[in-house]
């Protein structure tokens, strides 16, 4: 059966690289380091969906150290309940799509506190698709990019998401219509 997200994340600064296993080491028993801990093949899934992952947080958050961020948070939790998924791949997806949920709800609560500073941000860009993603509220966005940029089924975005088939499908059209005002004016 597979394990339910929880909300939180690694620790902050936290590098998933550090907490990834090392190249199996056979020890005197014949088995393999990665073999003995339970998260074979773990390497292999990393390798595989880093990048969509990557890609996936970033449209949803429009920050590049933010997507890093929630993708390695992801891996980090993957990485814990390895042994307990069935479907790693769709549990890793869920935990991208939450963490962004995450950075979105912290962003909104920062913009809604007057602040002395204002902060600067490098992730400056004028990709036309992205900036108006940018502007859609999260679940049409994050429904948007799973179905358009990773190819997943409504059925997968509604597990991903939390929510119902029927939801994902509103979603969607909503969102769609939202993209089209702003991109052909």
């Amino acid at each position: 059966m597979m394990a339910r997200m929880g909300d939180g994340g690694a620790a902050p600064g936290g590098d998933l690289t550090t907490s990834m296993p090392s190249a199996p080491s056979t020890s005197g028993s014949g088995m393999t380091e990665v073999d003995r801990d339970g998260h074979d093949g773990f390497d292999e899934l990393y390798r595989r969906e880093y990048a969509p992952m990557l890609r996936v947080a970033h449209l949803l958050v429009d920050s590049d150290a933010l997507a890093e961020e929630a993708v390695h948070d992801a891996f980090a939790k993957v990485y814990e309940r390895w042994r307990r998924l069935d479907r790693p791949g769709a549990y890793l997806r869920t935990c991208v799509v939450n963490r962004c949920r995450d950075v979105q709800r912290r962003r909104r609560l920062e913009r809604s506190r007057p602040s002395e500073v204002a902060p600067v941000t490098a992730d400056l860009g004028a990709d036309e698709v992205a900036d108006a993603l940018a502007r859609l509220p999260m679940r049409q966005r994050a429904a948007l990019v799973l179905r358009y940029y990773e190819d997943l089924s409504e059925a997968d975005i509604a597990e991903a998401l939390g929510v119902r088939p029927g939801t994902v499908k509103s979603l969607l059209s909503r969102g769609l219509d939202q993209l089209r005002e702003v991109i052909e004016p």
